[in-house]
């Protein structure tokens, strides 16, 4: 099988157990939004939140991806048991700290004045959400693992199994079930733990039984902290981290800003959120898969491939994610009266629509650039890029446009400012995240 088959098929793989995660957010958005409005402004400041810091904290374990994929095409396979276990001490790390921002959220909401009344909600929320943090990143890890080997499928039919768990789940306990009575927003968090609980005990029983995994030698006895090997996934895994941190927190902080604008304007936010997360795992998905091949052939030794491998991987995208786009454009109005029935919501969220369709076709190109950068180990760019334009252009230019006004435009009053200069923030990322891949190709080329 050539290269894009190969890629294909591997994100095809991906993709669906990413859908089938998001679809978990698509279910608490619209069992919320179906359970109250003031449900589901709730939900849209929680996951923001708890979306950033997971998202942060997925971040740094990130890092084994390359290393381990290199390993692989070098076919050193009990050096892939060692580093993972080496990355259960970041792991551990990574869950203290996580659940200590999870569990004390004031600063956050003095910060972005969330309003008082949705606050002890949102706690709450936040409050359940941190026991799931730990099972959510071990299953991050045994995902990255076989990413790194090729073989997702494994990971994608626990994602698929914790969904169709998810759904009676998240329904069953925010409108009530049987003698349990109705937990509202914090009924789709008891969910989310459960069903993560779930998948890292089946993703557990994997690793024990399956022989694929023997010549890795997981289950070794943990070795203490080797530090060289640490710095090296921190090398990769803060800037990675951090970069992530930026472009996520320009996304997610867009609806503790927006909070301020009413339930009406947080809602349809939501909606328009939830909905370009859901797109996001298109181009997530095959930029997983192109970088894990790329890196397999920095392993080898076989550069002509690794460039293949970019070439075919930015075909596919520019390809799928034409279509998906284009059928946004078309049916937005269509799709935001699926996510809710109160008029007013839905119509502020097709407008917005009309930005995410912008906002994605520049997302899609950059996260592509973004993984391939981290193949040539390139992180400290990106970071600089995604700091100064996400945050400085897209979050603060959102802001001042928003409640303040430039020059003689705004303030508009509207969830609309911030989608149009995220828009145009994102779309610099990409255009210097493109111009620094088509250098460090050049660069290695030239060897």
């Amino acid at each position: 099988m050539n290269e894009r088959g190969l890629i294909a098929r591997q994100a095809g793989t991906v993709l669906v157990g990413q859908v089938a995660v998001m679809a978990f957010g698509v279910t608490d958005t619209v069992v919320a939004g179906r359970f109250a409005q003031e449900a589901l402004a709730a939900l849209s400041v929680g996951s923001a939140i708890y979306i950033s810091v997971y998202v942060t904290l997925m971040g740094l374990l990130q890092a084994l991806l390359p290393i381990l994929s290199e390993m692989h095409g070098a076919n050193k396979h009990s050096a892939i048991g060692r580093a993972l276990r080496q990355g259960l001490y970041l792991c551990a790390v990574c869950t203290l700290a996580g659940m200590w921002v999870l569990t004390h959220p004031g600063w956050i909401f003095a910060w972005t004045d969330v309003p008082p009344a949705m606050q002890d909600v949102v706690r709450h929320y936040l409050g359940t959400l941190a026991w799931a943090l730990a099972p959510a990143l071990l299953f991050r890890m045994f995902s990255t693992l076989n990413q790194s080997l090729g073989q997702p499928q494994w990971v994608t039919w626990i994602q698929v199994a914790g969904l169709a768990l998810k759904i009676p789940l998240s329904i069953g306990l925010t409108f009530g079930w049987g003698s349990f009575s109705a937990q509202g927003v914090d009924g789709c968090a008891q969910a989310t733990l459960a069903v993560n609980i779930l998948m890292f005990l089946m993703a557990w029983a994997l690793l024990r039984r399956q022989a694929f995994y023997k010549p890795y030698r997981i289950w070794q006895a943990m070795e203490r902290p080797h530090w060289p090997s640490l710095f090296e996934m921190l090398k990769i895994g803060v800037p990675n981290a951090i970069s992530i941190t930026v472009e996520v927190t320009s996304y997610t902080l867009m609806a503790l800003f927006i909070a301020r604008l009413g339930n009406t304007a947080a809602a349809s936010h939501q909606i328009v959120a939830n909905l370009g997360a859901l797109l996001y795992m298109v181009p997530l998905s095959l930029a997983i898969a192109t970088s894990a091949r790329v890196s397999y052939w920095f392993g080898a030794q076989n550069f002509a491939n690794a460039q293949a491998a970019m070439r075919q991987g930015f075909v596919l995208l520019l390809g799928v994610c034409s279509l998906l786009l284009w059928g946004i454009a078309l049916g937005r109005e269509f799709i935001a009266h699926l996510y809710t029935r109160d008029a007013a919501v839905a119509q502020l969220a097709s407008t917005l629509m009309a930005w995410l369709t912008w906002y994605q076709a520049a997302d899609a190109f950059q996260v592509m650039c973004f993984f391939l950068l981290r193949c040539f180990r390139i992180t400290l760019a990106p970071l600089v890029a995604n700091t100064l334009l996400l945050w400085g252009v897209g979050l603060t230019g959102g802001y001042v446009l928003a409640y303040q006004g430039v020059l003689s435009w705004g303030p508009m009053q509207s969830p609309e400012a911030f989608w149009m200069t995220s828009s145009l923030a994102l779309t610099g990322v990409a255009l210097a995240l493109g111009l620094l891949l088509h250098l460090a190709v050049q660069a290695r080329a030239q060897r």
